[in-house]
């Protein structure tokens, strides 16, 4: 693929950081109301209390428990009527009995950062050096599919799994490349996914898609240094944003 190179803005990290500080205080507050739901303490059709409610009881704005709220509908786990409230659709036992969804659905947001620090840097080092020219093909098809995308932030979403899904399968280990679906399993359980790409903006788009045709050419150009010292610092600046609010 022709010019694919593209330098990085300069002010790519601050502007990451303004996206991600949002989404960690949103996904605080969800992350307690999803597990009031599942433990029932607020069952099925039970009506949650008002916003103003649940935000002097979690001690946030009304607009960040509104936008969590958003999300639970968005994944079918809550109803809103209105003049009436917001109510409990969601049913544990709509819940797949699999020891993999299990683990998923009781995975924090902060564990899911923990093992992908664990897993993404050796990941991407033996996808570097065992990648077979037909699976960087691939790869670079995948990267023409995610620069054709501007706008829709479901389908930059997904195409970003399904990267880090042939970047796994590259590494020719089957273990970790299922260790890592089960990682990307988790974040979208979690709602982590929704959460942290909510506001993706046009320009912020474009940004992401820079950085992963960063990671394409180290790992084209098989620098496995280069490769590996890029996702680190990725990682770094993901867990450093969470962490911050």
């Amino acid at each position: 693929m022709q010019g694919r190179e593209m330098k990085p803005e300069p002010e790519l990290a601050s502007q990451i950081i303004s996206t991600y500080t949002l989404g960690a205080t949103v996904q605080t507050v969800l992350d307690r109301l999803f597990a009031k739901i599942r433990s029932e303490e607020y069952p099925l059709n039970a009506r949650l209390p008002s916003e103003r409610a649940l935000a002097s009881e979690m001690g946030v704005a009304r607009n960040t428990v509104r936008e969590a709220l958003d999300v639970l509908e968005s994944r079918n786990v809550i109803t809103r009527r209105p003049g009436s409230g917001s109510f409990v659709t969601y049913r544990s036992e709509d819940v797949p009995e699999r020891g993999d969804s299990s683990v998923a659905m009781e995975t924090s947001p902060l564990d899911h950062l923990v093992v992908r620090g664990i897993l993404e840097p050796e990941m991407i080092r033996l996808a570097v050096i065992n990648m077979t020219p037909r699976e960087v093909w691939d790869l670079e098809q995948l990267m023409s599919k995610i620069e054709s995308v501007h706008t829709d932030v479901a389908a930059f979403v997904k195409c970003e799994e399904e990267i880090y899904r042939k970047i796994a399968e590259g590494t020719h280990n089957p273990l970790l490349a299922s260790c890592y679906n089960l990682a990307i399993e988790a974040c979208r359980v979690s709602f982590r996914t929704t959460l942290l790409r909510r506001h993706l903006s046009p320009k912020r788009i474009l940004e992401y898609q820079q950085r992963y045709n960063a990671l394409f050419n180290a790992i084209a150009s098989r620098d496995v240094e280069r490769a590996v010292e890029f996702i680190k610092l990725h990682l770094i600046e993901e867990q450093k944003l969470f962490l911050q609010d």
